[in-house]
């Protein structure tokens, strides 16, 4: 039998010692930690992966630290707009959500598109109808609002109006912040493997911007004949790249190991189109990866021959 384990992400970019305090450094790896052992617990007691990585990242949801859920950042119109996907590596089913604006966990939405729905992805009001249909709550704008992401809208529009940035070009400095995704992937007992993404978005963003989380094969994507991948980061880079497929075809055709395959993708291949980000995966012997070429990502693993680890530095 293969081993089994979890591997978690949530969010990479600019993330550094010298603006982080011990308090939420702290608080940070306690999120990641709960999320790593309430997908863990799942895989321990012989439950699915898509099972795992669902729950995973709702617990990511759940926490305002995270730029998914209730931590989403705003728009440049000031609401929140989210994107979510799940993919089961067994059978090549998925779903996804994107721009939902009232949906309390998106990845559970996505979820019932995959489920109870012929269709991979539903966006905006056609979402959020079939949300009511299958009689999800659904909350007010309000919230999702945190104090610590209106800040991040401020000071992002205050360089935007520094350097007099043209609207084509605004919201892109969102990425230079805490670019914020959650994500999940992990093997179960029987050798299945599934991947999970979860997104507020990027700050300031115009337009109905649509990121990379839930297009699959760029921000998310699970195979059990290669890996399941789950990306962070700028995710107009990983869309261009189709960075997650990508990576399961060099491990397909090229014949590539799941690490080698993962530092093409994030320090060749996307590092080439000036893209910046992250992403985790594992493969179905049970190895994992976490790549950056970020200051930090938050991150973390679980697997059954020892305890969680959590980090957030690339130096770690």
């Amino acid at each position: 039998m293969p081993e089994f384990g979890i591997v978690i992400h949530g969010g990479a970019g600019t993330i550094t010692r010298e603006k982080m305090t011990p308090e939420l450094e702290k608080a940070y790896h306690a999120g990641l930690l709960e999320s790593l052992v309430a997908g863990y617990n799942i895989l321990n007691s012989g439950g699915s992966s898509l099972d795992a990585v669902y729950r995973a990242v709702y617990v990511m949801e759940e926490n305002p630290l995270f730029n998914a859920g209730k931590g989403a950042v705003f728009t440049n119109s000031g609401i929140h707009e989210q994107d979510a996907a799940i993919m089961d590596g067994k059978t090549l089913k998925v779903g996804a959500v994107a721009g939902v604006r009232h949906i309390k966990n998106p990845i559970n939405l996505a979820r019932l598109v995959m489920e109870k729905t012929p269709h991979v992805l539903l966006a905006r009001d056609g979402a959020e109808e079939f949300a009511r249909l299958q009689g999800m709550e659904m909350m007010p704008d309000e919230y999702f609002d945190t104090e610590a992401r209106r800040r991040q809208l401020l000071e992002v529009q205050a360089k935007e109006r520094d350097l007099q940035t043209t609207p084509q070009a605004s919201g892109l400095f969102g990425a230079e912040g805490k670019s914020g995704t959650v994500g999940a992937v992990a093997l179960d007992k029987a050798g299945n493997l599934a991947a999970a993404t979860s997104t507020g978005g990027m700050s300031n963003s115009r337009y109905g911007r649509i990121g990379d989380s839930p297009i699959i094969g760029a921000g998310t994507y699970a195979n059990n004949r290669t890996c399941a991948i789950s990306a962070t980061g700028h995710g107009e880079y990983f869309i261009r790249a189709v960075s997650a497929y990508d990576l399961s075809a060099m491990m397909e055709y090229r014949g590539l190991s799941l690490q080698q395959a993962a530092e093409v993708a994030i320090h060749t291949k996307l590092a080439a189109l000036g893209g910046t980000g992250g992403l985790i995966g594992i493969d179905p012997s049970g190895s994992i990866t976490l790549q950056l070429n970020t200051p930090g990502m938050y991150r973390g693993y679980y697997l059954p021959d020892g305890k969680p680890f959590t980090a957030i530095y690339r130096d770690e």
